[in-house]
């Protein structure tokens, strides 16, 4: 009877590992990073095309502290 559990938890074990090996994930992230990287490039060509935003840090006598 030991041999036959021995043999069933080492089956048990051999199917869980294969069926964890790739479950897609790996290919899934890349494809995620690869899309992110790229809509970056894209965003930051949009933005070096526009014109750039002012900020006047100066305060004129008309304003106020809150």
């Amino acid at each position: 009877m030991k041999p036959v559990q021995i043999g069933a938890f080492l089956l048990a074990l051999a199917v869980s590992s294969l069926a964890m090996a790739e479950g897609g994930g790996d290919r899934t992230f890349d494809r995620m990073m690869t899309s992110n990287d790229r809509s970056m490039e894209l965003f930051v060509a949009k933005e070096k095309a526009r014109d750039p935003v002012v900020v006047n840090d100066k305060k004129g006598d008309s304003t106020q502290d809150l």
